[in-house]
């Protein structure tokens, strides 16, 4: 079998440039895991960015361009990963569908806007090109544990979530909310299995690049999810905070349950569980029971293994479809009427 032909629009951080990063889990970029896949072969890359593409070259060995529609038009790929910023991702998807691309895999948050979003999620459901949107967390081990976990029903059902995002100690809030919230709403989606909707924000306005911004909403089952699990509502209360002024990073979930709990995000993975207390007589207590995550997550491969898959099997549906990357969207957009 053939392997895929891969190209990369975009060819800085997460395209290609973090792979140079010593502490990240390898591969943490879309070039690193294209060329440690036995299922494809980096066929080249573009980007206005001279010195990008200099580098990109020596690294990879493949050829580089300024322009991703010469190099579209000059290889003729299976797959083209779009890892530039999010207001041009509709325009490289159209593009890479009008070229014969077999499958898109689309960098977080699937666009700048829902209109542009819903664009790009019409191009996959209308058969047009397959579309993945990057939310990695779907293809990291430790959140596929995290799930089996949660669905497994020792804790019993999840009846609160609350998570926390500190992205930098003087970006606006709003830009952390899309950029890294993306991540964190699309990780609750995808554990849970519900959508997430907003309510109310309080506290700091989302424009402000500092203060604590608290995004109050709900997860939503569709249909009768007590037939299906153990989950007994069809709404999950969600409360997210969002900080700034620390000097610290911090991106993690809470699962509140009926008999334990659940924490992970970055560097993070705990499983508590109900005990008789050992400090008061008829009381429970939580005792964690697990903690940490031996091992590669391989995040990054196994997103490239699906999008290789996509091409390879025609009508596969991808573990991180567009649809998923448009319920985000959805969400960051309804939170919008609340910016000062």
């Amino acid at each position: 079998m053939k392997p895929v032909r891969a190209a990369i629009v975009g060819l800085g951080r997460i395209g290609s440039l973090l792979e140079n990063d010593p502490l990240r889990e390898k591969p943490c970029t879309h070039a690193g895991a294209i060329a440690g896949s036995g299922d494809c072969v980096l066929s080249a890359g573009a980007d206005t960015d001279g010195e990008r593409r200099k580098l990109f070259e020596k690294t990879w060995r493949c050829p580089v361009y300024d322009d991703a529609r010469i190099m579209l038009e000059a290889h003729r790929p299976d797959l083209l990963c779009v890892a530039t910023h999010p207001d041009s991702h509709l325009f490289y998807c159209e593009l890479a569908a009008q070229y014969g691309v077999k499958t898109v895999v689309c960098e977080k948050p699937l666009a700048d806007s829902l209109e542009k979003a819903e664009k790009i999620a019409a191009l996959h459901e209308k058969g047009k090109i397959t579309v993945i949107t990057n939310h990695e967390r779907r293809y990291s081990a430790d959140y596929h544990a995290a799930k089996t976990v949660l669905d497994g029903g020792k804790l019993g059902a999840p009846l609160s979530v609350r998570a926390a995002l500190y992205m930098g100690k003087a970006r606006r809030l709003v830009d952390v909310l899309w950029h890294d919230g993306t991540h964190l709403a699309d990780a609750a989606m995808f554990l849970t299995g519900a959508v997430l909707k907003h309510q109310k924000t309080w506290g700091a306005e989302l424009s402000q690049r500092r203060g604590t911004a608290y995004l109050e909403g709900r997860l939503e089952f569709p249909g009768n999810p007590a037939k299906k699990n153990t989950r007994r509502t069809k709404k999950i209360p969600f409360l997210m905070e969002l900080g700034a002024e620390r000097d610290h990073l911090v991106f993690e979930l809470e699962f509140s349950c009926e008999r334990g709990r659940l924490r992970i995000g970055n560097g993070i993975f705990e499983v508590w569980e109900s005990v008789e207390s050992p400090y008061a007589k008829m009381f429970r207590s939580l005792e964690k029971k697990r903690e940490g995550f031996p091992g590669p997550t391989g995040y990054f491969s196994n997103m490239i293994k699906d999008a290789a898959s996509c091409c390879l099997k025609k009508n596969k549906i991808p573990l991180s479809k567009a649809l998923d990357g448009l319920n985000v969207i959805k969400y960051l957009d309804s939170v919008k009427p609340w910016i000062g």
